[in-house]
């Protein structure tokens, strides 16, 4: 199953694990801090709900998505720095809550980086709101930096 986007070019799929290697490529030009192969393997392995973007075949975004007891936590959603402000997190962020509500989630929750103004914005449009902050949640130079919690109705 695939969504055809506003653009002809991008479209969006479920992960595969030979998929891995793209994805690590995009999470490490997007992160300072990047998820492991082993994550992302595991997050497959697990059947958490896992789709990558594509852009005339290459993987230029995913999102990674975990759904259970009536709630979906975004674990992960990303666009290569080449590819973002085009909407394409958007329509990755769409896709996964669409998802989660046809599995029976009705409530969405995910963390970001304090610092992560453009993310933040995406998700406050999106209709998150803060919920919570987790102090030193993620690693930073220098130390860690805090996480808003933020949380949806879907």
């Amino acid at each position: 199953m695939s969504a055809v986007l506003k653009d002809p070019g991008l479209w969006l799929r479920p992960m595969d694990p030979s998929d891995v290697d793209a994805v690590l490529a995009v999470e490490r030009a997007a992160y300072p801090y990047p998820w492991t192969e082993g994550i992302f393997r595991d997050c497959l392995r697990v059947g958490y709900c896992c789709w990558v973007a594509m852009s005339r075949g290459e993987i230029v975004g995913y999102g990674v998505m975990s759904i259970g007891a009536g709630e979906c936590h975004i674990l992960n959603l990303c666009v290569h720095p080449d590819h973002q402000g085009q909407g394409l997190g958007r329509h990755i962020l769409r896709r996964l809550l669409a998802i989660a509500r046809a599995h029976g989630a009705d409530t969405a929750l995910l963390e970001v980086r304090v610092s992560n103004r453009r993310a933040i914005g995406l998700y406050e449009a999106e209709g998150f709101g803060e919920v919570g902050l987790r102090r030193g949640y993620y690693p930073a130079d220098g130390g860690s930096e805090d996480a808003i919690v933020m949380a949806r109705a879907i």
